[in-house]
């Protein structure tokens, strides 16, 4: 896998933690880069270590669904795409609470619910034979990195921009599964 199609995984499982970053910038009265990045690295801490948890269980499976890896990967990515369409494009109000509730309960549920999907990436990683350790540190920088952005965008701008991350997080997953796909079936031909 090259740092292109990394960078896009990276992007497309971030934008769940982007979305709620927004939420958590718009309820707080004052923003500061310290709570910004408290909140970067809580999200961008989980979604290094869920592929990483998802890779070593993939890893024991590998050889026994290795003639089908691709549509696992394809599967697996297309199902957590679409439902972040599904979530995005449906009425549920996403930026429920009102207050700045970062303790460190409230976090690690936000952190772990929003990481669930990287757990499955994770498992596709190890039928792709992703080098691991720099794949996560990776999406754990971006993550972070869009985290903190999505704070900040939020104190500023509100919830305007949520959906729409979260379409193009969808969209991003569901097109890396079909290349992936694509490519074992021999249709595309990409050299990464």
């Amino acid at each position: 896998m090259g740092i292109i199609e990394l960078f896009l995984i990276a992007v497309g499982l971030s934008m769940d933690a982007f979305a709620v970053s927004v939420c958590k910038g718009l309820s707080m009265k004052k923003c500061t880069w310290g709570k910004a990045s408290l909140v970067g690295a809580y999200f961008g801490i989980f979604q290094a270590g869920m592929p990483l948890a998802g890779y070593f269980l993939g890893v024991q499976f590998r050889d026994v669904i290795r003639s089908i890896d691709h549509w696992v990967a394809f599967v697996l990515l297309g199902l957590i795409g679409g439902n972040m369409l599904r979530e995005a494009l449906g009425t549920e109000e996403c930026c429920q609470e009102s207050d700045e509730a970062l303790d460190v309960r409230t976090m690690l549920g936000l952190a772990v619910a929003t990481s669930i999907d990287a757990l499955a990436v994770g498992v596709t990683f190890a039928f792709l034979k992703v080098n691991i350790v720099p794949a996560v540190c990776f999406i754990g920088v971006i993550t972070f990195t869009l985290s903190v952005a999505g704070v900040k965008i939020g104190n500023i701008f509100g919830a305007k921009y949520q959906a729409k991350a979260e379409v193009v997080g969808g969209i991003i997953l569901i097109f890396m599964g079909l290349k992936i796909l694509l490519e074992h079936l021999g249709v595309l031909n990409f050299a990464g």
